[in-house]
């Protein structure tokens, strides 16, 4: 049965309808620049045992809603969960990052690699359930839900890798030496993907996003076989049933500016940019590649934040004048946008940079629809 919405704008949005206003989320707006997230971090004792405690995860997804009155809550929960639930024991330490115990070293370790038990994700789609439960009052929900993967590529780096990488050479190299093993990893990552995605969806989630961390590392070649493939696979098997056709799917891939036009092709509802393609540029791109109406997501730089409310406002309005300057036939130029940063926030970020950025969103946003309209 479908949610009823007290906030629908960002639903609005992601189908290219008209909005009164943009909307605005931020990737990682759950997180370590919030105190209150700290001190919740500090109850749980470490990530981990946070991100797999449906109270805690709750908690924290709410925070950022509570404090910004946000347009979409997204679940707190980390992109490594799928490789975890396949045995690889991730942890986190302190300072550096995802580490797996058990990372895919040799033929044998891909060989015994199988589809992510997705009982073991259970504390996943109870935090779904539980956030959206929290969400709701009266018979309505009060944002809609966001629900996420790490696409299969970007899983993959970590799994070969086995903690973080600037360049991820380990998993290149077997890109490049034992391209059938990448493969292997590849199918058994998308048939997880696929299914975690639904789940959560059947959960509460109203939309869910692949994060495509790491395709910016690869070659044109590379990045259309590997990368974008498998998310346009795993697009087709949730568009198979279409009991989820009212959920919009969102791919974004970090540095993937240049294959936008391929990009637009996946399938996806929504395209995230980052912030080194200009929003009506990438607008153009779509618009000439495909006659799907394909809404867009991004594109502040997060380090501007780490600025002042001065230069964060200025940078928003110039921003949306970018935009409102795309050619748009039948639309507003301004809809089918989502606004949102190039990447996760900054853990260094003052809270009260973020509060003047979405004040300055829905103010600027409103103010040049009137203007065009």
């Amino acid at each position: 049965m479908a949610v009823q919405l007290e906030n629908d704008l960002f639903i609005r949005a992601c189908f290219y309808r008209k909005t009164e206003r943009t909307p605005v989320w931020l990737m990682r707006q759950a997180g370590r620049y919030l105190p209150e997230y700290q001190k919740t971090r500090a109850k749980a004792g470490s990530f981990m045992d946070l991100a797999k405690n449906p109270d805690f995860a709750t908690e924290v997804t709410l925070q950022p809603i509570d404090r910004f009155d946000l347009d979409a809550a997204i679940l707190f929960s980390d992109i490594l969960t799928i490789p975890d639930a396949m045995g690889l024991e991730l942890s986190f330490e302190n300072g550096e990052g995802p580490h797996f115990a058990k990372p895919l070293k040799s033929e044998h370790e891909v060989k015994q690699l199988r589809v992510a038990n997705m009982e073991q994700l259970h504390y996943v789609f109870d935090a779904v359930s539980s956030i959206a439960k929290a969400l709701t009052a009266n018979g309505k929900q009060q944002v809609p839900l966001i629900g996420f993967s790490g696409s299969p590529w970007t899983l993959a780096c970590y799994m070969i890798e086995g903690s973080g990488s600037r360049d991820f050479s380990t998993a290149k190299k077997m890109l490049y030496e034992r391209p059938d093993l990448l493969q292997t990893i590849l199918d058994i990552n998308i048939k997880s993907v696929s299914e975690y995605l639904r789940l959560q969806i059947d959960a509460g989630a109203q939309a869910v996003m692949i994060f495509d961390t790491w395709g910016g590392l690869l070659t044109t070649e590379d990045y259309s076989k590997y990368s974008l493939e498998p998310m346009a696979r795993i697009i087709r098997d949730i568009r198979s049933n279409s009991q989820y056709d009212a959920v919009p799917i969102i791919l974004f891939t970090k540095g993937g500016g240049i294959w936008l036009s391929d990009i637009s092709k996946s399938g996806a509802d929504v395209l995230g940019i980052d912030w080194t393609m200009k929003l009506s540029s990438a607008r153009e791109v779509i618009n000439q590649s495909t006659s799907k109406s394909i809404a867009i997501q991004g594109n502040l730089d997060p380090s501007i934040l780490l600025s002042n409310p001065v230069e964060i406002e200025e940078r928003v309005q110039q921003c949306f004048e970018d935009l409102s300057s795309a050619r748009s036939e039948e639309n507003n130029s301004l809809d089918g946008h989502i606004f949102n940063l190039g990447h996760g926030i900054s853990q260094l970020t003052p809270p009260e940079n973020v509060a003047a950025l979405v004040s300055k969103v829905r103010q600027c946003s409103a103010d040049l629809r009137m203007v065009t309209a």
